[in-house]
């Protein structure tokens, strides 16, 4: 899907992003989690964002169902389509780091190209790409909406990592393995990764 505003003029805020980072007291960035359906993204992006609010981090998560509700209920799941969700998103995604704050994404995004394209939106420091690795096999056995079953059936085409491929990231900043962690083991490693980079908020 190609640009076609023309005769517009781009306007800069008076209150920047640096500004509002420092009136937060934190670094405002993106933690991008992709993995397969029912591998527990958005159980650990809320847990996430849980411990990130309890600790004066303002934070939003962007739930890949609940997007399709709204900004996303144009699409459907065909590459083209699932390709513009995570360009959306992306821009989205961007407008969250510029306000200061911190987004977290729960989406399947199944290809590298499209993830890598979001992390070229922004600067090297506002994208945490987090790969929620868990097997196809525990995922279908989790199966917590019932989508791999319809997907065998037939019922559901071009389901991620039955009838369409899922490529798993090549050098994500953290990787959480949610088929031998708990949510909040995982919770903690990601808490770690924040405090050793110096995005966690300056209490």
């Amino acid at each position: 899907m190609s640009g076609k505003s023309t005769n517009i003029t781009w306007h800069e805020q008076t209150v920047s992003k640096e500004r509002r980072r420092e009136k937060n007291k934190h670094h405002s960035y993106v933690l991008w989690f992709t993995g397969l359906s029912g591998s527990g993204k958005s159980s650990v992006a809320n847990a996430v964002a849980e411990r990130l609010f309890q600790d004066d981090t303002l934070t939003y998560v962007l739930d890949g169902d609940n997007i399709r509700f709204g900004i996303n209920k144009d699409l459907g799941f065909s590459e083209e389509d699932r390709k513009e969700n995570i360009r959306r998103i992306g821009e989205v995604s961007k407008l969250f780091v510029d306000s200061g704050q911190v987004v977290l994404t729960a989406f399947i995004s199944p290809f590298r190209n499209d993830r890598e394209g979001v992390r070229e939106l922004l600067e090297g420091d506002e994208f945490v790409e987090v790969y929620v690795k868990c097997s196809l096999e525990a995922c279908e056995a989790r199966d917590p909406k019932g989508l791999y079953e319809k997907a065998r059936q037939g019922i559901i085409k071009e389901f991620t990592g039955i009838s369409s491929p899922y490529e798993e990231p090549i050098k994500p900043e953290i990787v959480i393995d949610t088929e031998k962690n708990s949510i909040e083991e995982c919770v903690e490693q990601i808490v770690h990764f924040l405090k050793e980079k110096g995005y966690y908020r300056n209490i």
